[in-house]
């Protein structure tokens, strides 16, 4: 599953693996675990470069798993060419589009998304989206709208597309 921040690729990802009896990866927790320290914290002494670069290779090390997975990758995974390879190679890529409202309103509180951190959050994902949603558009198999739907119509309709 791809998307931006706050479209509820982690709590989806945990949802769907509990239904499909799935093990869930999410690449930034794997990173997370794997640096022993915070995506803000890597943002912070490492830069941004240096943690795309480990979500690189966080979907080459998955891509030598043998066994079926959900995965849930970060907002900006997608974004590098190489990784969107990696990700088709994976298998299905589902797209969670939410609108700016939508992701402003789930993350306006949250303090621990190193990109949204300034003076107008709100126009920052409206700008990022402009550029990524072409992105995650072309990247995916299919896209699901997660705008105004509960979790298990959700999970429903990715099923759905992720089978189908």
């Amino acid at each position: 599953m791809i998307g931006y921040m706050g479209c509820g690729k982690t709590t989806l990802g945990k949802k769907l693996s509990y239904k499909e009896r799935v093990a869930l990866l999410d690449t930034d927790k794997m990173i997370e675990k794997k640096q022993d320290m915070t995506i803000s914290e890597i943002f912070a002494m490492q830069g941004e470069e240096a943690f795309r670069q480990m979500e690189t290779d966080c979907l080459k090390e998955i891509a030598g798993y043998l066994d079926r997975y959900i995965i849930s990758v970060g907002g900006g995974l997608p974004l590098r060419e190489e990784n969107r390879k990696l990700l088709k190679k994976l298998g299905c890529v589902i797209y969670l589009r939410a609108k700016p409202d939508t992701i402003y309103g789930r993350l306006k509180n949250d303090v621990t998304r190193p990109l949204l951190q300034g003076t107008d959050p709100e126009k920052k994902i409206r700008e990022m989206l402009l550029v990524r949603g072409p992105v995650y558009e072309q990247t995916a198999d299919a896209v699901v709208d997660v705008d105004e739907k509960g979790y298990e119509a959700i999970i429903k309709e990715i099923l759905k597309k992720a089978k189908g």
